[in-house]
């Protein structure tokens, strides 16, 4: 069997195991803040960063909905790892930002941060925020999903098949599922360019 062979095979089975009920509660959650004009901040470090920048993109524009990544200001973030630290850049960036009760923060990450073990303390930081002040958490998880998973108002943890190969599936599927839901009934609400061209 070639390695492609392989990583498509584990590719199916992550498919099978997704849990479709989470992601379900996910777009009604979704929904929910929508509906109340609340904001979502997605937050991700590593090739997670640049699926928030991306997501950001799809759920202004196809879920109309206000989104921010704070990785998206290269600046802003910059400057406050190296005036601050590391661990503070989300949750300072969300004070700025006015995060209140009625938004969200969608955690994109293969571990969901882990204090213990110095992995992502920012997503860690920031989760604890998010819940002091009543906003959502929500997260597409790698792993067992860290911390994010056991705070998250909503989440679904991509399956591990194969514990060499976590990162790259944990990381393709945040955007199958991201996609998912900026498709959604209950979440869209503007059609994409090629499918409305094609009518």
């Amino acid at each position: 069997m070639t390695y492609t062979q392989k990583h498509l095979q584990e590719v199916a089975a992550i498919l099978q195991r997704l849990d479709v009920a989470a992601i379900e509660k996910i777009a009604e959650l979704l929904a929910e803040i929508k509906a109340s004009a609340g904001r979502i901040f997605f937050l991700g470090v590593g090739g997670s960063a640049g699926n928030c920048s991306h997501a950001v993109n799809d759920f202004r524009k196809l879920a109309g909905i206000e989104c921010y990544a704070p990785t998206d200001n290269v600046s802003e973030l910059t400057a406050r790892v190296n005036d601050d630290g590391w661990e503070s850049t989300f949750v300072e960036w969300l004070k700025v930002s006015r995060l209140n009760e009625k938004d969200a923060i969608f955690i994109l990450s293969v571990g969901g941060g882990n204090v213990d073990k110095n992995i992502s303390p920012n997503l860690v930081a920031a989760a604890r925020y998010a819940k002091t002040i009543g906003a959502r958490v929500i997260g597409i998880l790698g792993r067992d999903g860290g911390h994010a998973a056991q705070v998250a108002d909503a989440s679904v943890i991509v399956p591990t098949v194969n514990p060499e190969t976590v990162t790259p599936h944990s990381e393709a599927f945040q955007a199958v599922i991201w996609h998912l839901l900026v498709s959604h009934p209950l979440l869209k609400t503007r059609e994409t360019k090629w499918e409305s061209v094609d009518k």
